[in-house]
């Protein structure tokens, strides 16, 4: 038998509901983001995200294209929510975190989805940018929980996290899948409103890490519990790939399992501002994996230079983390965390 999932486990023991009563506490003068509008919530008021009570959700899916520990051979069972606690300008997945495309669903709706994707063999259930609907999301693995096969828990987010949502998530999420964008925040500011962001992320990752560890894998290679950090790297060096990159590997620890991402392109509003109105470059994309040499993380997965297929960083230890079969590829951009 496998690690059971921490949701599954606080269900089954009766805490998971102290879990949502504290989520919506926090909803009901909105503190669930470091933004901390104080709107109620849970009365539908709308704060910075935009987002209601009801969790709107723009499609759920079996998603081939994550990181290989968490798409495996079966899919990562995706659902991508509507709205955002920022504000990319460059944001891939526009339409539903900024123009609110998407449907609201109940809770019980939510739930369905969670047990369909895990009925259907995904390995894990995979929540895109959720942060700002953290109690409906509570209160669906209340009714998943027992219902179809326990799958491991993704928390698929930008980073920017508050200190007291994270603290409700000690136990439930089984695996982070975390961006650190930026290093300075004057960039952090001009491209998502953030100007919070760098220390608010590198407070968050510390927590994340200190919650889950490294990233644990099954026989088969598969996550079941741990963090990954991802890192778009952006035009003209504004993503601060080398200061990022050490802080991943003195802060978290050289064993952190690190996604480097090529897939930026100018999307949304990008092309309003000319130092990131273009893909990044050859140059820019080689200095990028040099700084992984340069900050000694060995541990993780880079795109290839046009943001399709991920390989072993070069003198990785994970080819245990690979698909059964060995491939050292996986097909696709190396995740529906969309850098926005």
């Amino acid at each position: 038998m496998g690690l059971e999932p921490g949701y599954a486990r606080l269900a089954r023991e009766g805490d998971l509901a102290d879990r949502i009563e504290r989520a919506r506490s926090l909803a009901a003068s909105c503190r669930i983001c470091p933004r901390a509008c104080g709107v109620d919530r849970t009365a539908g008021e709308r704060g910075y995200c935009g987002a209601g009570a009801a969790p709107t959700v723009y499609s759920h899916m079996s998603h081939p294209g994550e990181e290989p520990p968490i798409t495996g051979n079966r899919g990562s069972g995706t659902i991508f929510f509507s709205y955002c606690t920022m504000s990319c300008v460059y944001c891939q997945n526009y339409r539903f975190s900024q123009l609110h495309e998407g449907r609201d669903r109940s809770t019980d709706e939510l739930a369905e989805m969670m047990i369909e994707l895990a009925a259907r063999g995904c390995h894990n259930v995979n929540l895109v940018s959720p942060t700002h609907f953290l109690l409906p999301i509570l209160e669906a693995l209340a009714v998943a929980a027992g219902r179809g096969p326990a799958v491991p828990l993704v928390w698929n987010t930008s980073g920017y996290e508050s200190p007291e949502t994270l603290s409700v998530l000690d136990g439930v999420v089984d695996v982070y899948l975390a961006d650190l964008r930026y290093t300075d925040p004057t960039a952090a500011e001009r491209y998502s409103d953030a100007p919070d962001y760098v220390g608010v992320a590198r407070e968050a990752l510390l927590e994340m890490n200190r919650q889950v560890g490294v990233l644990e894998t099954d026989a088969a290679g598969v996550a079941v519990r741990g963090l990954i950090v991802r890192h778009l790297v952006l035009p003209d060096g504004r993503s601060g790939t080398p200061e990022a990159l050490r802080f991943i590997a003195e802060r978290l620890g050289p064993d952190t399992r690190v996604g480097l991402m090529a897939q930026y392109y100018p999307a949304y509003r990008a092309t309003e501002y000319p130092e990131i109105a273009r893909g990044i470059s050859r140059s820019e994309w080689d200095r990028a994996r040099a700084a992984l040499t340069e900050a000694g993380l060995t541990h993780g997965w880079v795109q290839d230079y046009r943001g399709g297929d991920v390989s072993p960083i070069a003198g990785s230890k994970l080819e245990a983390d690979l698909p059964p079969g060995g491939d050292s590829t996986a097909g696709g951009s190396p995740g529906s965390g969309d850098g926005g």
